[in-house]
């Protein structure tokens, strides 16, 4: 009766929802609690108890991700109020960006490579920082293995959402600007959506540095590949 029950996506979408809506409520009162785990750990537990695979849960779940196309095209809205205020920061912003890209690059290069991952891993960790898309062509381009990419962009953008603004804040970084660049340089869309609820400011800066960084990293790869040939 119950996997009959989460096989339909109608009963999957309102559960998403509801667990995600008692976890920003949680998260309201302990900020400690990163709001898409804890949405997650009910219905991971809940799949596990009933046996159901996730395949048939995502039903409903790929009813959702077709939103996530309109909600980054929304992320443009607060971009284009604070258009003038970042008006003056764009060079600024662009170079740390760009610094934020060849790090995560590397840094995810050369971890996987001292792990002793193969080429091919190494390879799939490269792009983990940018949107999905942009990740999987970067991942072709590189020879990589996509689906290994697409897990490493997810697992990026959950650790940035859920964990970036406290670990800015341990380090003393409180400008709206500083964050918003750190968050969306290194957590794409997830990172930069956790945002919205907190500064339209950051969000916007996370806005232009998430799709930067998608460009920077493209064409940082493009040369990489060229040097791999």
């Amino acid at each position: 009766m119950i996997r009959s029950l989460l096989a339909s996506p109608a009963v999957s979408v309102a559960l998403s929802i509801a667990f995600y809506g008692i976890a920003l409520a949680l998260h309201r009162r302990w900020r400690a609690l990163p709001p898409i785990i804890v949405a997650s750990i009910p219905i991971v537990a809940l799949l596990l108890i009933t046996n159901e695979s996730y395949r048939i849960y995502n039903r409903g779940g790929d009813l959702l991700t077709w939103w996530l196309g309109p909600a980054t095209v929304a992320l443009a809205v607060p971009m284009y109020r604070n258009g003038l205020a970042l008006r003056r920061s764009l060079p600024r912003l662009g170079i740390i960006v760009f610094c934020a890209a060849l790090v995560g690059m590397i840094t995810a290069g050369v971890v996987a490579w001292l792990l002793g991952a193969p080429r091919a891993v190494v390879m799939s960790a490269i792009p983990k920082s940018v949107t999905t898309p942009i990740a999987v062509e970067v991942c072709q381009e590189l020879h990589g293995i996509p689906q290994i990419t697409v897990g490493m962009v997810i697992l990026a953008g959950i650790l940035g959402a859920s964990l970036g603004q406290l670990l800015l804040r341990l380090i003393r970084v409180r400008d709206d600007r500083a964050i918003g660049a750190a968050i969306g340089s290194a957590s794409h869309g997830i990172g930069t959506a956790s945002l919205v609820r907190h500064s339209e400011m950051q969000t916007s800066v996370s806005s232009w540095a998430m799709a930067a960084c998608g460009v920077f990293t493209s064409l940082l790869a493009a040369i990489l590949s060229l040097y791999l040939r």
